[in-house]
């Protein structure tokens, strides 16, 4: 998919990746690009950068993202491109208090549903539709010092895998953003804070910044990928899993340890 004359909506459109998305998108020539962000005053911002419309809600729930969908399509045009970059890097163990896995599926898993939900009924019936789900290497990999958050996106991506596998046929396309660490609010921890172990981790291969990744979707939906990977090591970390699971717990346990300092 090329987004020149595209119209598109964007969640989390108030800071990091998906602001960095919006302005990239309005870059490319696409016809009306929408931000969506639950924070009025950072989407505000975002629209004041680039040529879009602003929009406030929040994704877990329903009826917000209904709205979003319900008014792109009655001002503005048929959407195009639906994505769903909001997330939350909540509940880092089994521990963790149940608001906070609570508010992991909602955001990082059911926004995702709603979107398709209240969204593929409209793209069938006019031939096809894109989305783009934001989740992370940690849907494919894991996360340490993440549970909530690698479980939820390894939900994401399977959630993703489900739509293109079932409405494929039909024109819808899917692409999966899954980074590693990304240089945003949500990576901006301080090192005695609990989520530094998960960003310590995350950032192995180094921090891409969101422009960078904005770059990585722009050429992925281009070539209509099933799995955007702006870090690409990521690929032979998933072989390695697939090929020996058992060596690749371990080896994972071990780096768990030295980052922790547990033996």
């Amino acid at each position: 998919m090329k987004v020149n004359g595209k119209i598109v909506v964007v969640t989390g459109a108030g800071s990091g990746i998906g602001r960095a998305l919006v302005q990239r998108f309005v870059t490319e020539g696409a016809g009306r690009v929408v931000a969506v962000d639950i924070n009025a005053d950072h989407v505000a911002e975002t629209a004041a950068m680039s040529d879009c419309l602003a929009m406030t809600a929040d994704v877990s729930r329903e009826a917000d993202i209904q709205r979003v969908i319900a008014e792109t399509e009655d001002q503005v045009g048929a959407i195009d491109l639906f994505c769903s970059n909001a997330g939350v890097g909540l509940g880092p163990s089994e521990q963790s208090p149940d608001e906070e896995w609570l508010a992991s599926w909602e955001v990082n898993v059911m926004s995702h549903v709603y979107a398709a939900r209240h969204l593929i009924p409209r793209m069938t019936e006019r031939g096809g539709g894109y989305f783009l789900h934001t989740a992370s290497a940690a849907g494919l990999l894991n996360q340490i010092g993440g549970a909530a958050y690698g479980v939820t996106k390894h939900a994401a991506v399977g959630f993703g895998e489900w739509l293109a596998l079932t409405y494929g046929h039909r024109g819808i396309r899917v692409s999966m953003l899954c980074p590693q660490a990304v240089r945003t609010a949500m990576t901006a921890v301080a090192d005695d804070d609990p989520g530094s172990e998960q960003i310590k981790a995350a950032a192995g291969d180094g921090m891409l910044e969101p422009e960078d990744v904005a770059q990585a979707v722009v050429e992925g939906l281009d070539e209509e990928t099933f799995l955007i990977l702006p870090h690409p090591e990521v690929v032979d970390y998933m072989q390695r899993k697939t090929a020996d699971y058992d060596r690749w717990i371990r080896g994972m346990n071990r780096w768990h340890c030295s980052l922790t300092g547990e033996s």
